[in-house]
């Protein structure tokens, strides 16, 4: 077994959602073997209050929580990232700053939860399914052997774990 903790940057538009969300999962059950951190393209001021409760209600930590710019994460003195994970189509077409330890690139969309129309019940139920969606990703995440694969194999798996998902929605809905 590895002593090597894994860094990983979730990437969206806004950072007040789906990649919050991303980054508590995965320090809690991923503790002592990941090191999650979340990030935004376009500037965001503050996290959703009610994806905060929704962390919360999950019985997940919300200290040190906070939007911050993928800049800040892409410095020389910023920690060295293994794994990075856009989670919405338009992360995914942005040309990526030279982040710190040449990251294996992963995409997993999530329906953005950033702009919610709405009332708030109803905000709460598309945060609840973004959440579930996260937390059954990051569970089948956590469980692969890092150690044991390749770079390319790497990525392999982490692209698997979004097709898997949507190959579950669609059986779902037949």
């Amino acid at each position: 077994m590895s002593d090597h903790i894994y860094n990983v940057l979730f990437i969206s538009t806004g950072n007040s959602a789906n990649c919050i969300m991303a980054e508590a999962i995965l320090n809690h059950f991923g503790k002592g073997r990941f090191y999650a951190l979340s990030a935004y393209v376009n500037h965001v001021e503050q996290v959703n209050p009610l994806v905060l409760e929704q962390i919360q209600r999950a019985n997940l930590s919300i200290e040190g929580l906070r939007s911050k710019n993928w800049i800040e994460l892409a410095t020389p003195e910023a920690t060295p990232l293994d794994i990075v994970i856009t989670v919405s189509d338009e992360v995914a077409k942005e040309e990526f700053p030279n982040f710190p330890g040449k990251p294996i690139i992963a995409h997993w969309v999530i329906e953005s939860t950033d702009d919610l129309v709405g009332s708030d019940e109803a905000k709460r139920r598309a945060i609840s399914l973004a959440f579930a969606q996260m937390n059954w990703r990051i569970s089948i995440f956590v469980s692969i052997p890092l150690t044991k694969l390749s770079g390319m194999a790497l990525k392999n798996e982490l692209d698997n774990i979004a097709l898997l998902h949507e190959r579950r929605s669609t059986i779902r809905q037949l």
